[in-house]
């Protein structure tokens, strides 16, 4: 067994945690229900009108069962595999007899699929079986490697089946033959990062030591000159422009980088790894890294959504406080990834700023990418739409304004349904005797800490209620410290407990209240969090926001959509005394906690043919205005949408 020498907070197990109610829960069941069952028909190609995945057929053409021709992009396998954890997860949750031996299935063709010396990928077992390991910057080997790993390690924490987890670690086998320091071996290392943090997944779940250090070697190789993809194209005949190095994060050795530069997802995948390996080897100096690269995006290259990553141009980060809102790129897996990256952050570090961007993005920029009945996603998530642009303006081109069955590159439904059916990892962590809740979750969490059964039991309206209510239930009277995060957005917040408030000025560490005592049975905590509407304002250097504010309530961050409000938003300006009403609606967008408001909209009078005119007299007309949740927009009739609305 591995030994943790960092002294990180440690997640609890998924098992363990059941979210019961809420906001929530209606996502658990949603992705167990619809999205899960959808996704598989597609893979299968089953859904009329749909373009075909393919994925599936893939494995049965690559292990000599079916005749034809590999189909899909060249990491097409991932797909599959992202399901089979989303799968996972899920059964480890809300276990289903059916959905499980379906996954068997998918296992047994899997396995069927891999060659005698572990290798594993159906486009080059099927298309080029001479050009293995031959273009690592382009052609996503070990991406879907990393991909498998998680599957196979996230199926085996589920059911105990070993099946899958040996085929990963066959596969890991047999890239540990291939790359490495050693003579003989490529120095080399993936051009899309994923395979990093699967790796030491896989060193944790197996104990093999061998899987930490594949993983340390392709983080500290990266960037050493000469670069390998720079050899590598050589030796292919290929070209190579050292400008491209960035956009892999290989444009200087990862403990050297400041910024964060390059394809999003990409960055954040390498991030994540960093910390994983970061922490089993005791290596501040990734850590600092990291923490780096963190500030750089969170305070100079993040939307207020959550989203990152602005240019279309290759997915990209491009420089500091360029956000633009209407050609925004902040790709769904970027948004996913950020998270990812947070919660590691979190645990070796327990600072709110790691968990309120993970809040922020998962009630914003992650799910906005999938529709409210689970069968339609976002690739791309803008912050303004203007419909007619998108289609006729072809630079806008990439942003769609309303959600898609599928995607010929489908990374972001199976990625999606995969952190969705996670959840409720994220929720609580312990260390010790102390038991951290991270996010505020309707939910039950069963575990042991200090040595004792403990049942903690959360109860919540939360994010349209600010009111949370702890229930602690240990078997036996139990000394713990309880840390409860108040949000940095929160400017007023109570704690009682049992009905006496606590003065938590004098208890708060790093954004966390620390309550330590011997609890008893049936202690109540209630934690009211106050969430008035607020106009939010970008750092001036924005250009895009500026004389513009952004409307956020708790977590929540509101735009405005036309179906509601009328076309020609941007004649839409807020006064800067005007009174905003929360009102829940229950059959609105599943249930959601609308923001109403007395606004004015421009009026140009009667403006004729000219295109441009001098002396205009613009009057305002009052107008009531309506802000609906991010997430939610563009469920409803299609139109236009923005977030950064103006400020009279």
């Amino acid at each position: 067994m591995h030994v943790i020498k960092r002294a990180q907070l440690q997640p609890i197990p998924l098992k363990q945690v059941k979210i019961s109610g809420g906001f929530w829960s209606k996502y658990t069941k949603l992705i167990k229900e619809v999205t899960i069952p959808y996704q598989w028909e597609v893979l299968n190609d089953r859904v009329p009108g749909v373009v075909l995945s393919h994925a599936i057929k893939n494995f049965y053409i690559a292990a000599g069962e079916m005749e034809g021709e590999f189909a899909g992009m060249v990491f097409q396998d991932s797909d599959v595999y992202k399901w089979l954890e989303a799968v996972s997860y899920s059964l480890a949750v809300y276990p289903d007899p059916e959905l499980e031996k379906i996954a068997d299935e998918v296992i047994d063709l899997i396995a069927r699929a891999q060659q005698s010396d572990g290798y594993l990928n159906t486009y080059f077992i099927i298309k080029k079986p001479d050009k293995k390991w031959t273009n690592l910057r382009d052609n996503h080997e070990l991406y879907c490697a990393g991909h498998l790993i998680e599957a196979a390690v996230a199926y085996y924490k589920a059911t105990g089946k070993r099946k899958l987890l040996d085929v990963a670690c066959r596969f890991a086998d047999h890239i540990d033959s291939v790359f490495g320091p050693e003579p003989g071996k490529k120095k080399g290392y993936p051009g899309h990062e994923e395979i990093e943090l699967a790796l030491v997944k896989l060193y944790r779940v197996t104990g093999e030591e061998k899987y930490l250090k594949l993983s340390k070697y392709f983080i500290d190789e990266r960037g050493k000159k000469p670069l390998y993809f720079e050899i590598e194209a050589k030796t292919r005949g290929d070209k190579w422009d050292e400008q491209w190095a960035s956009y892999f994060q290989a444009h200087l050795p990862v403990r050297e980088q400041t910024s964060a530069e390059g394809h999003a997802v990409r960055a954040v995948y390498l991030c994540s790894g960093m910390v994983d390996v970061a922490v089993e080897t005791d290596d501040e100096s990734l850590i600092q890294a990291c923490k780096r690269l963190w500030d750089n995006i969170t305070t100079k290259r993040m939307y207020i959504t959550g989203g990152i990553g602005s240019s279309s141009i290759g997915e990209t980060f491009t420089f500091d406080y360029d956000l633009p809102n209407d050609t925004a790129y902040a790709e769904t897996c970027a948004a996913i990834g950020l998270v990812f990256f947070a919660y590691r952050m979190l645990q070796i570090d327990p600072d709110r700023r790691y968990a309120d961007v993970m809040e922020r993005a998962l009630y914003n920029s992650v799910i906005s990418g999938m529709s409210l009945d689970g069968k339609k996603y976002f690739y791309v998530n803008p912050l303004e739409v203007w419909p007619e642009a998108y289609e006729k303006n072809k630079v806008k081109a990439h942003v769609k304004y309303t959600r898609q069955p599928w995607f010929e590159c489908a990374c972001c439904p199976p990625n999606l349904a995969r952190l969705l059916a996670s959840l409720g990892e994220y929720i609580y962590s312990v260390r010790d005797n102390e038991l951290y809740v991270h996010l505020y979750v309707d939910s039950e969490v069963q575990m042991k800490i200090a040595g004792n059964e403990v049942k903690v039991k959360q109860e919540t309206q939360y994010p349209w209620d600010g009111r949370i209510v702890i229930d602690i239930l240990p078997e036996r009277e139990i000394d713990f410290t309880l840390l409860l995060r108040i949000p940095g957005w929160c400017k007023d917040a109570k704690v009682s407990v049992n009905g006496e408030k606590i003065d938590i000025n004098g208890i708060m560490e790093k954004g966390y209240v620390k309550i330590k005592r011997i609890w008893k049975a049936k202690d109540r905590v209630e934690l009211l969090l106050s969430m008035p509407v607020m106009r939010v304002k970008a750092n001036p250097n924005v250009r895009e926001d500026e004389g513009r504010v952004a409307i956020q309530r708790g977590p929540i961050v509101y735009c405005l959509e036309e179906v509601d409000n009328g076309p020609n938003l941007n004649n839409i300006v807020l006064p800067k005394g005007c009174k905003f009403e929360v009102e829940y609606e229950k059959d609105l967008l599943n249930g959601v906690c609308v923001i109403k408001a007395e606004a004015e909209r421009e009026n140009y009078g009667s403006w004729g043919e000219e295109l441009y005119k001098a002396d205009v007299n613009v009057s305002y007309e009052p107008v009531k205005i309506k802000f609906v949740p991010y997430f939610a927009w563009a469920n409803r009739a299609p139109g236009e949408m923005m977030v950064w609305v103006r400020e009279k």
